[in-house]
């Protein structure tokens, strides 16, 4: 797992568990209103509580208001301060959020970074008071796993064999094993997760429901930089050039969703333009009108043919992976994946709904992902919002989808219906390309 669930042990020198840690203020006065700007901090009035025990954290009195607990292995950054004022928002000044830390051996496979994996609780503490929390709960291994590595695990089922899971086999079972344990240890009303790791907030989610689980579990949007990097604690480990390349993973999923909304106002337009689009693009070319003769022809071309989102999502995002590929360094992809959100299964070019456009890929000796949340309409025309239905899983925010109104500019010219009989165009439009391929 990357940075959003699971925690450190606690560092040596650290306050006791039942001794707040000093000058860490944290939480709203009661009488003022919820902040309901997510990136102004919260405004503190208390000491937030840092416990390493089990029983220390059931002594401390709950509140009226709800629990939740945001889950994380430490290293806090921006990403995980968004999780930690939603939680705070969410059950307000009377509610108690707590925030694990604690990195998790059970899900580091072979060769990957458990040692390196960065451990600061210091500043993790700071961060967290900052954001909301009530209290910081830091166990340590033996606290979590007190007869060492348990025999029983839960398993992640078809679900954790994919993407991630195939790439690090066993990594789902260890992350649901301490995300049951962890919501045991806190028994929370609510847990916030990130939807950066879109197939870990799926497979906890699902947990939760098939084992009744009594937890609402909630994702919240990816949190990015400035340059569109998604905020991640291994973020740190690039060099500048190492950075540069790792841009494309963001660059990839814009590119995507660009060009699938470019599709999509493509159709729009063809169906309210009929057949007569063909004839017009060729009645342009012939006056020597190019520019206004492509354009009728990419809309005709939308018209004659069946929906083509998904493929054509895939696409762009695939251009601009390979582009990064031939940078130096290289990007080395792992995955590139469409998938539906309830399984993680590769979706069909006939699909319609929600989907996750999800990739990975090393850069130097760090491993990065990325996904983008995209909505197929199958030609239908008008704004879709993407929501998770059933399950346990609430959207805290809307989730990025792709917008009708985004079309490129070789589509924006004026189309008055033309007569004359259709003619079904046999090849698709170009597309423009920006920088590492992405559409312009």
């Amino acid at each position: 797992m990357t940075s959003s669930p699971l925690s450190p042990s606690p560092e040596p020198g650290r306050h006791s568990d039942t001794t707040p840690a000093p000058e860490v203020p944290v939480n709203q006065e009661p009488d003022q209103p919820m902040d309901e700007n997510p990136t102004r901090p919260v405004r503190p009035t208390h000491p937030v509580h840092l416990l390493h025990t089990a029983a220390a954290l059931r002594e401390l009195p709950r509140g009226t208001g709800a629990r939740v607990v945001v889950m994380t292995m430490g290293a806090l950054h921006e990403g995980h301060a968004t999780l930690i004022r939603a939680a705070r928002r969410r059950v307000g000044p009377q509610g108690q959020v707590v925030v694990t830390v604690f990195v998790n051996p059970l899900q580091f496979g072979a060769g990957e970074d458990l040692d390196r994996y960065p451990r600061t609780l210091d500043a993790d503490t700071e961060l967290a008071a900052a954001a909301g929390a009530d209290v910081v709960f830091a166990p340590s291994a033996d606290e979590v796993y007190p007869g060492g590595e348990p025999q029983i695990r839960v398993a992640a089922g078809p679900m954790g064999t994919l993407l991630e899971g195939a790439s690090r086999p066993g990594h789902f079972d260890g992350v649901l094993t301490v995300v049951a344990k962890l919501l045991h240890l806190t028994a929370p009303d609510i847990a916030f997760y990130g939807q950066k790791d879109a197939q870990q907030l799926a497979v906890i989610t699902r947990m939760a429901a098939d084992l009744n689980f009594p937890v609402e579990i909630v994702g919240v949007p990816t949190v990015r930089e400035e340059d569109g990097l998604a905020l991640s604690s291994r973020n740190r480990y690039l060099s500048h050039p190492e950075r540069r390349t790792a841009l494309a993973l963001s660059a990839a999923l814009f590119a995507a969703r660009d060009r699938l909304a470019a599709e999509e106002a493509l159709r729009a337009r063809a169906a309210s333009t009929g057949h007569a689009a063909q004839d017009r693009a060729a009645a342009l070319a012939a006056l020597g009108e190019d520019r206004a003769a492509a354009d009728a022809h990419a809309v005709a071309y939308a018209a004659a043919g069946p929906p083509h989102g998904p493929s054509v999502a895939r696409a762009a995002a695939q251009a601009v992976l390979d582009d990064a590929a031939r940078l130096e360094p290289p990007l080395a992809l792992d995955y590139l994946a469409l998938v539906d959100p309830s399984d993680f299964t590769e979706i069909p070019d006939n699909y319609e709904g929600e989907a996750i456009l999800a990739v990975a890929a090393k850069v130097g000796t760090t491993r990065l992902i990325d996904n983008i949340r995209l909505v197929f309409r199958a030609g239908r025309s008008g704004p879709t919002t993407a929501t998770h239905q059933g399950g346990t899983l609430t959207g805290a925010a809307t989730s990025e989808t792709a917008s009708s109104d985004a079309a490129p500019s070789a589509t924006t010219s004026s189309d008055a219906p033309a007569s004359g009989s259709p003619t079904t165009p046999t090849t698709p439009p170009p597309t423009p390309q920006g920088p590492l391929g992405a559409t312009r």
